[in-house]
């Protein structure tokens, strides 16, 4: 959710006299490479859920197969499909399955925060130049 703020007469007055402020094409970049990042940071935020949510999914599958018996054929999805398969092969996948998602967690933390760090550098420039005359929080 988005809170607002409201600013004070003397704090609307006091920027009044700012607002003489120049935007100039450099500026003007660097307020649009903040809200691409931003909005960036955003979708990679959502996609870094949904795969710690498969992560935990997988793990909690992981967990439930120590129960299954060694002869019992699991169920394994592939593709849109279900094989019968045994046990030690669907541990197997599963552990396959689980790398693979923890590198691309890691991956897309490691994104998220390159992503951040360049924000944080633009958002000090920013606030510097225009000072309380741009809003930069989301």
């Amino acid at each position: 959710m988005l809170a607002r703020r409201m600013i004070s007469r003397e704090d609307e007055a006091a920027n009044a006299g700012g607002s003489d402020i120049e935007v100039s094409r450099e500026d003007q970049d660097q307020i649009n490479r903040f809200s691409r990042l931003h909005a960036r940071e955003e979708r990679m935020e959502e996609e870094l859920r949904g795969k710690v949510k498969d992560k935990e999914d997988l793990e909690e599958l992981s967990t439930e197969l120590e129960l299954a018996d060694e002869d019992e054929l699991i169920p394994y999805k592939l593709g849109d499909s279900y094989m019968h398969l045994p046990l030690p092969r669907v541990q197997s996948l599963l552990s396959t399955s689980m790398e693979e998602v923890e590198k691309e967690v890691e991956g897309l933390e490691e994104l998220l925060e390159k992503i951040r760090e360049e924000m944080r550098g633009l958002k000090a420039k920013l606030y510097a130049r225009f000072g309380r005359s741009i809003n930069l929080e989301a």
